[in-house]
């Protein structure tokens, strides 16, 4: 086979070792093999760095392993050409498992250009990922602190988020600070509600009747004591992000134009997805890569299924997001798109189906900067197909015993 890289090195990474393998080959020679481990503390890994510096490395493949391979990835990025790849694209022959033979296979594989890489963004994005993924678990622990709350009062039966919307607006956290302090009158605690929720303070009343005990108490004023302190740090989170953001301030103005990206939606898809749309050619690949288009699962001619694959998590959470909060976008070309979806194959498929209309205008918007968005409409799909449109309201009512006329209206001069 054609020899792509004459001197290389494959990575097998672990929690406390790292297993290299360099392959260094000559004109019309076998290769020669030299094979080191090395530890993880960053001295070990500085030493591992020198040590392919010596032997004249130019290239390295490594298999994304948790996150073991990104103190490697950050030390090594900077004197080597690096090439992370996905473990099932590169498995070995079963039952010759062992870390030599695992580095042997991804050096080979590295040597005759046979290895895909993986999307790696630049430290800058990586950096900002590690922010965004930490604000969005905090919200995840917020959101788990709230039910767990709301737990709590359904014991005591303080039916509160059956009349209020939200237990964590004003008037639900001045209602809870009055349970804490122990004041258990219905009518004194209905009258703290404010704006919209006044108008049902009979209702409040009664669904503050319960049997509240010291116990539940405690764990209530426990819940708030915590959703405080994720509040603060979901709150310095942001802003940290928001400060880092500055550099790309244009790109995110230009996607908040789109129904359904908010500037923290489109913080965290900048995060995963950078702003440079040179790594991915298109807009299929981005969706490929996000894993937001159907599968290809085929055999004997006959498609077996069209299930989505797995791609980014956090790119497919924030697009299916995106796609929900534009659904409730009136008069826009999104909006219509769902609901034609939903109608036929149901919410969750027509959400994915949106998120990736969603993400192929971000990487229209991103690849030329001076892109703006403009809404197709909702009437875009009626006009695309009017006779189609026509066909099936006519038929619809001739079902129902009605004879149509179809006469188009003249618009007045």
């Amino acid at each position: 086979m054609e020899v792509s890289f004459a001197r290389c090195c494959g990575l097998d990474i672990h929690k406390k070792v790292v297993t290299a393998c360099v392959l260094m080959s000559g004109p019309g020679s076998r290769p020669t093999k030299e094979i080191r481990t090395f530890g993880t503390m960053t001295a070990d890994l500085l030493a591992l760095s020198d040590w392919l510096a010596s032997r004249g490395v130019t290239n390295v493949a490594m298999e994304s392993t948790g996150v073991y391979w990104q103190p490697i990835y950050n030390l090594l990025e900077d004197r080597f050409h690096l090439l992370l790849t996905n473990p099932s694209h590169m498995k070995a022959v079963p039952g010759r498992k062992t870390d030599i033979r695992d580095c042997e296979w991804i050096a080979d594989l590295l040597r005759h250009g046979l290895l895909k890489p993986s999307f790696v963004p630049d430290r800058f994005h990586r950096e900002l990922r590690e922010l965004t993924r930490e604000r969005a678990s905090l919200v995840g622990e917020r959101t788990a602190v709230v039910n767990r709350l709301q737990k709590t009062l359904e014991g005591a039966n303080i039916k509160l988020a059956s009349v209020a919307t939200r237990i964590m607006g004003r008037s639900g956290r001045d209602i809870l600070n009055a349970l804490v302090e122990g004041k258990m009158d219905p009518a004194a605690m209905a009258n703290l509600a404010k704006r919209k929720l006044r108008e049902k303070l009979p209702e409040l009343e009664r669904a503050l009747t319960g049997t509240f005990r010291e116990h539940q108490r405690f764990l209530i004023a426990l819940a708030l004591s915590e959703i405080d302190f994720l509040d603060e740090a979901i709150e310095q989170l942001s802003a940290r992000i928001e400060q880092e953001m500055r550099p790309v301030d244009a790109a995110l103005e230009r996607l908040d134009a789109v129904p359904g990206i908010g500037r923290r939606s489109a913080e965290n898809l900048l995060a995963e997805i950078g702003t440079d749309m040179s790594r991915f050619p298109t807009a299929g690949h981005l969706a490929s890569w996000a894993g937001v288009c159907p599968g290809n699962n085929e055999s004997a001619g006959r498609v077996r299924s069209g299930r989505t694959r797995k791609g980014n998590r956090y790119v497919r959470t924030i697009l299916v997001e995106m796609a929900h909060a534009a659904a409730h976008k009136k008069d826009s070309y999104l909006a219509a798109q769902f609901r034609r979806l939903a109608a036929r194959r149901g919410a969750k498929r027509a959400a994915v189906a949106v998120g990736h209309s969603i993400l192929t205008i971000v990487h229209s918007l991103l690849r030329d900067p001076h892109s703006i968005y403009r809404d197709l409409g909702v009437h875009y799909f009626d006009e695309r197909d009017r006779q189609a449109v026509e066909r099936r309201l006519i038929k619809r009512l001739e079902a129902l015993g009605n004879e149509v006329i179809v006469k188009p209206s003249v618009a007045p001069a």
